[in-house]
């Protein structure tokens, strides 16, 4: 996987200011349990500005190479044009190809770039490394006319002061201020004589390959404001992604309070102190004349209020919303009305909330993970047919077994975080992925991957029946604990769970399953006879006077998250045991499980063709439609609001009812 992808050579180098150039990259990465101090030098929260002027002809066809770490935006002319890459790891670093042929001019033209670096450990990129830098080609009837060198002036950008961190720090809440000596460095009449020429960065370990998935798509949200004597309040009517927008006067040095909720305290007023543990107060410090908000990291949304001091002007207050483009290509397949509302609610999640990558929550964590975009990145291929995110996620997933190769929960990111079942989950998306789209040659690619997954997984934790434990992975089982049912294995992360309990090897068993058909679909040998450890299996946790399977073993007790997963993989020992776990799951109720455990349910009944109680639970009053009653406009982080102590708002996992509302594709 980690030469898969479109590979450049590039005449630019890699430019950085003086503070950079000679850093040598931290490691970042390790095992979860293996804790490493990361000694990070370099100054966080960087803001760091290039120009470069340069001839080209106007009207010819231009294209531009470029890629940062962390992070950019870029002009040319004074016009934003693009911003990226999507995160990767520097062995298989990202660049972007974007078409400059309607920003160039004839004669002298200018490009600027604002780039970033973080440098928090966390979900969103692989920052506190110490990496930072510029890369760019800009090509013009096949000749390369401009490269980044040392003859780019580059600069700090002072507007720009951190106020904490959001979420589980994964981001920096802004100050900017206004008439900073480096605003509008984007246009071709700011002067930079006075910055310092670019520096050529040492220690360069990247292999840049072309982006595979296209770039963000923006829209602007006009909102519904209502105005008092303090300031303004800003309704955009859903939760978006995205950046403020507003234009000011006022006096000199005076602060604008922005405050950010994605729904409202019971006054009325927007409830910035967020369920999911973000707290949106940021500032906009006026220059005295006429002003425009510059937000440069992006928030959910769905409320803004303004606090503005006497005198101030505001206007134009826009959200500018970010998103992967998004066409809708599936159509609902049932003509109940009340699924409608479900179905527009999940079609709308994933238009707006899927990014560079696929993320699970829009606000707290930002994160890349694997098991809730298995689901996420399917659903998103079942409404689009645009595969490229989706593969992403497991090329990028894949990538990470330089770490361990039972792979990490978040991809191309600096947090090191490994919960056991999320690697195994991605055998069945292949085959659902296979089953919508027909791409063998997808499959043929993951292969040799997958086994070795799998591989891992059998060496290091199978027992001689074949069995896993004593796992040193996190075996989230259902998320959050409340909904495991009572489950009777210790599963607590950052701990080795040495019992042998029954959700981790379900999953394992639905694994063997799925790569023994992927291995059919491909023309292969099978991987394995699991025969022998779904023997052992139900040797171990079925109860056959109850026809249900227990948790862990040695133990007696029966919860519903233990059986979901063997009603989904069809792990039916004698008959009536699917009636028996059907009749758990109508005493326990569809609901009293959530994140991980809805899903087997439903794709179970898919397989079974039980369609109409299929469509009973997709419709429950305390599934999707309790979030449209607490009023919903994307899938929240569970059946409710009150679901989790830190709930998000904009949480795509949940998304996944899709799957189950279209039309069937399958060949």
């Amino acid at each position: 996987m980690d030469k898969k992808g479109i590979q450049r050579d590039f005449q630019g180098r890699w430019i950085t200011t003086e503070r950079f150039c000679g850093l040598r990259p931290v490691n970042v990465f390790h095992r979860q349990l293996d804790k490493t101090d990361i000694p990070s030098t370099a100054p966080q929260n960087s803001h760091i500005l290039f120009r470069k002027r340069f001839e080209a002809e106007g009207g010819r066809p231009a294209w531009i190479y470029i890629s940062a770490d962390d992070y950019y935006k870029l002009y040319v002319n004074g016009r934003f044009v693009c911003q990226g890459p999507a995160p990767g790891y520097p062995f298989h670093y990202y660049y972007n190809k974007a078409d400059i042929t309607d920003y160039i001019r004839e004669g002298s033209n200018l490009i600027a770039v604002h780039t970033y670096y973080q440098g928090l450990v966390n979900r969103v990129w692989v920052s506190g490394d110490d990496r930072h830098g510029l890369i760019l080609d800009v090509e013009q009837g096949g000749e390369i006319i401009l490269s980044s060198d040392e003859s780019f002036r580059c600069a700090v950008h002072t507007g720009f002061q951190a106020l904490g961190t959001a979420g589980y720090e994964t981001q920096f809440l802004e100050r900017y201020t206004s008439g900073s000596p480096q605003e509008g460095f984007e246009k071709p009449s700011y002067d930079n004589s006075c910055w310092e020429t670019a520096k050529l960065r040492r220690n360069v370990d990247y292999v840049l390959y072309e982006q595979p998935t296209r770039m963000l798509a923006f829209e602007e949200i006009e909102p519904a404001l209502t105005w008092d004597e303090r300031g303004v309040t800003a309704d955009f009517g859903a939760v978006y992604v995205g950046y403020l927008q507003a234009r000011a006067r006022g006096v000199r040095g005076e602060r604008i309070e922005i405050l950010s909720a994605q729904e409202l305290e019971e006054d009325g007023s927007p409830r910035w102190r967020m369920r999911c543990n973000c707290e949106y107060r940021e500032e906009w410090q006026l220059s005295g004349g006429e002003d425009t908000l510059n937000q440069f990291d992006y928030k959910s949304f769905r409320y803004v209020r303004l606090n503005v001091p006497a005198g101030c002007r505001v206007e134009n207050v826009r959200l500018l919303s970010r998103h992967y483009p998004f066409a809708l290509q599936a159509a609902p397949g049932f003509q109940d009305e009340e699924l409608l509302p479900v179905w527009n609610l999940c079609v709308n999640s994933l238009r707006y909330g899927v990014q560079e990558v696929i993320q699970d929550c829009m606000e707290r964590e930002k994160g890349n993970y694997l098991g809730d975009g298995c689901y996420t990145a399917l659903a998103h291929y079942a409404l689009t047919g645009d595969a490229s995110v989706l593969k992403k996620l497991l090329d990028d997933s894949f990538r990470s077994s330089f770490i361990n190769r039972g792979l990490m929960t978040c991809a191309a990111c600096s947090f090191m975080q490994e919960i056991a079942e999320f690697p195994l989950m991605v055998c069945h998306m292949l085959v659902r992925y296979y089953e919508l789209s027909g791409d063998r040659a997808y499959l043929e690619e993951c292969y040799d991957a997958l086994c070795g997954v799998l591989d891992f997984y059998r060496e290091q934790y199978a027992r001689d029946d074949g069995l896993l434990c004593n796992l040193d992975k996190w075996c989230v089982v259902e998320w959050p604990a409340a909904y495991r049912g009572g489950y009777a294995a210790c599963v607590e992360e950052g701990k080795v769970c040495t019992e042998l309990h029954n959700v981790i090897n379900a999953h394992y068993i639905g694994a063997l399953q799925c790569m023994n058909r992927i291995a059919a679909i491909t023309g292969r040998e099978r991987y394995c006879d699991e025969t022998s450890v779904v023997k052992a299996f139900c040797g171990v946790f079925y109860d056959a006077g109850k026809k249900l399977f227990r948790d862990k073993e040695g133990d007696d007790h029966i919860s519903l998250i233990a059986n979901v997963f063997p009603f989904m993989y069809g792990l039916f020992p004698e008959e009536g045991t699917e009636e028996a776990i059907l009749g758990l799951i109508e005493e326990k109720g569809f609901t009293s499980v959530m994140l991980f455990g809805a899903y087997p349910i439903l794709e179970g009944l898919r397989r079974l063709g039980r369609k109409e109680l299929l469509y009973r639970y997709l419709k429950d009053e305390g599934a999707w439609k309790r979030m449209l009653r607490e009023g919903a406009t994307t899938t929240f982080e569970g059946w409710g609001k009150d679901a989790k102590w830190n709930t998000s708002l904009f949480h795509l996992t949940l998304s996944y009812a899709v799957l189950f509302l279209m039309e069937e594709q399958e060949g």
